[in-house]
């Protein structure tokens, strides 16, 4: 099962859920845990694996070759992206803007543009027990995250069980990082902040079209408005998690959950049987 672990806004405990996830499954499973939050990977903290294997990524930025270029400008009409402009019979190129497509190369008339590579951030592999860490790296300054994150994803292997810690919002990473999963668990806090963002990951997930269900995290305080909400929207509410200040402190020194308080091992099991049930349900609905 591909089970990605999501949220609409950061601060939610989803990499705890992730990790947790990983760590309670490892003890049956071989596991992969992708961290797809590539401007801010930080699953290891709490996985502590060894790094064996790192390799860069990168896209395909165009270069003009202007003896062959007529300045025509179909370059820039057909990039999508705002990343190539002809002015007074010069082309610039806005790598920072440029996505990879090569749009550009393909449909130059002159064969005038070629590309080269660029590079926008790592993959790095690394073990710990029966967890396989996967993370992508965004090199500080770049803005193209969508590329690192297929990079990660190309590693899956659907003989593991495959946990992706996805960026938190719902932007194109977001999108990027979830797709493919076979269930998107989403991790809240019971505040109006995380119902907002919690209801526009929701969307996002449906335009997927992939069962989600939920995880609350700090249970117990807040304005108690995020629980009809998911009856309302007919959401499973898969886990609660309490304000816990021993939980804090353990996030806060990178020690997993299940390892700090054994007694969460058997509800993360539960958990994952929960979404097996659901994703079994789905699929024989199709």
């Amino acid at each position: 099962m591909i089970l990605s672990v999501a949220s609409g806004k950061g601060g939610t405990g989803k990499t705890l859920i992730a990790t947790s996830l990983a760590f309670a499954l490892s003890e049956k499973n071989k596991v992969q845990l992708l961290d797809c939050d590539v401007e801010e990977p930080n699953a290891d903290i709490f996985i502590h694996s060894h790094i064996t294997q790192s390799y860069p990524v990168f896209i395909p930025i165009p270069k003009v070759d202007e003896t062959k270029c007529t300045y025509c400008g179909k370059c820039a009409e057909v990039c999508a992206y705002n990343a190539i402009a002809v002015v007074n019979k010069k082309v610039l190129i806005f790598p920072e803007l440029c996505h990879g497509c090569g749009a550009c190369s393909y449909l130059c008339p002159e064969s005038a543009i070629t590309e080269e590579g660029q590079e926008i951030g790592v993959v790095e592999k690394g073990n710990s027990g029966n967890i396989e860490l996967i993370q992508g790296r965004l090199t500080i300054g770049q803005l193209m995250a969508p590329p690192i994150i297929r990079e990660v994803k190309k590693h899956i292997d659907s003989r593991n069980e495959v946990i992706i810690d996805v960026s938190p919002g719902t932007s194109c990473p977001v999108v990027e990082a979830i797709k493919g999963s076979d269930f998107c668990l989403l991790v809240t806090e019971p505040t109006p902040f995380g119902l907002n963002d919690l209801s526009l990951a929701v969307e996002v997930v449906r335009e997927l079209g992939i069962p989600c269900g939920v995880v609350i995290n700090r249970a117990g305080v807040g304005d108690g408005k995020i629980e009809p909400y998911c009856s309302e929207q007919r959401l499973p509410i898969l886990l609660r998690i309490p304000l816990d200040r021993k939980i804090a402190t353990l996030y806060s020194k990178g020690v997993p959950l299940i390892e700090g308080m054994p007694e969460w091992r058997n509800a993360f099991f539960k958990l994952f049987q929960d979404i097996e049930e659901i994703v079994s349900v789905n699929q024989a609905a199709k």
